[in-house]
């Protein structure tokens, strides 16, 4: 008869010598900086956008949240409801083209730390048709995506909206361990917004989870085109320093 050959294999390792992406703390700090006297945190400062940017010290942020004004499938598709209510309003903002958007995110880019995050809002055409040539040749790339049910029907003549959509990207080098602190946040989130104020109204709960996950404790978080300013009252709930403008104030 045959003797059995013994195999032996080597003991897995255990969980706690598991390499994990997962963090729940940071180790990125952000610096100390000086901001010239004009930029006061947490206040709806009435300013252009570029110029703002302009004004605070490169790689010295560690998070920017940035709407572009632009009115999407309004100008696209002509939905007929442009001279009422809201639909008035959006049409007597000024309008930001790629060009424009660009800038603002290459300045975006210059501002921010080392893997530092922007939290880019678009709407379904843009995402649609693809917006890598608003960030080309930065130091930014897509690592996240999320989709804002607003739980309420929006416009359209085809499908009707429901959803705005979130794009995260972040300044090389790209990580999330130690970086993103928080590991619960649905790609999917549900929040409606009531009491509105603004054209452009934003989630205050979803934009509250990500300043949490991507700053510490009186980090501050910037927002060029502030609009409602929601990026402030979630910097509130938060406990971060807030600095935004709008051109309206």
């Amino acid at each position: 008869m045959t003797k059995a050959k013994i195999l032996s294999f080597t003991k897995p390792a255990s969980k706690t010598e598991s390499p994990t992406v997962f963090s729940s703390v940071r180790d990125v700090k952000q610096p100390d900086i000086n901001l010239p006297a004009e930029l006061k945190l947490n206040t709806r400062l009435k300013m252009e956008g570029i110029y703002f940017l302009q004004q605070i010290p490169s790689k010295s942020i560690p998070c920017v949240f940035f709407d572009p004004q632009y009115r999407g499938v309004l100008d696209y598709l002509s939905y007929g409801n442009e001279g009422e209510n809201r639909g008035r309003e959006r049409i007597a903002l000024v309008q930001m083209n790629d060009e424009k958007i660009r800038e603002f995110i290459v300045e975006i880019d210059r501002i921010l730390i080392a893997s530092g995050h922007l939290f880019l809002w678009v709407d379904k055409f843009h995402l649609a048709q693809g917006i890598s040539h608003w960030y080309i040749d930065t130091s930014l790339d897509v690592v996240d995506f999320i989709a804002w049910n607003k739980d309420k029907m929006g416009m359209g003549y085809r499908t009707r909206r429901y959803s705005e959509y979130l794009i995260v990207l972040q300044k090389k080098p790209k990580r999330a361990k130690g970086v993103w602190k928080i590991h619960n946040i649905p790609d999917i989130w549900t929040e409606k917004v009531n009491n509105i104020t603004g054209v452009h109204p934003k989630p205050i709960g979803l934009q509250g989870e990500l300043i949490k996950a991507v700053t510490n404790s009186g980090d501050i978080v910037v927002d060029p085109a502030a609009g409602s300013f929601s990026i402030l009252e979630a910097c509130q709930t938060r406990g971060r320093n807030f600095l935004g403008c709008d051109l309206r104030g």
